[in-house]
């Protein structure tokens, strides 16, 4: 949803994800990878249709890095359709989809290795 977003069902404009919801705080501002998860969530389509007002488009890409955002600010409580109440809301902007690449995930943010930057045309060889 982040990076390719939804059908708005009241608008039919594209409504990407703005928020992600975290149990934790972050002081990073700045690009992140978007990495799809190896299976899809339990939320089945319906039911976000249901619960955020957006329709999906198409079979998404599971298991690799699929995109990038910049997380602009992180708050305690956000106006979004997407705020989970009672965690921290990391604002993003920016969200840019990138050629995907199978990789394998990992909880939390931390620094992407030089070999998955090369291969989403992010860096240079050395």
């Amino acid at each position: 949803m982040i990076v390719t977003g939804g059908t708005d069902v009241q608008t039919g404009a594209n409504a990407l994800k703005d928020v992600e919801n975290r149990s934790w705080a972050t002081t990073y501002r700045g690009p992140v990878l978007i990495h799809a998860s190896q299976r899809p969530d339990a939320i089945r389509p319906d039911e976000i249709e249901r619960r955020f007002g957006v329709r999906l488009r198409g079979e998404p890409q599971l298991g690799g890095v699929i995109g990038m955002v910049d997380i602009v600010d992180c708050v305690r409580s956000h106006a979004s359709r997407w705020y989970a109440p009672e965690h921290f809301a990391f604002v993003l902007a920016n969200s840019r989809p990138l050629p995907f690449v199978r990789w394998k995930g990992a909880l939390s943010l931390r620094s992407a290795p030089q070999e998955l930057l090369q291969l989403c045309g992010l860096s240079r060889p050395n």
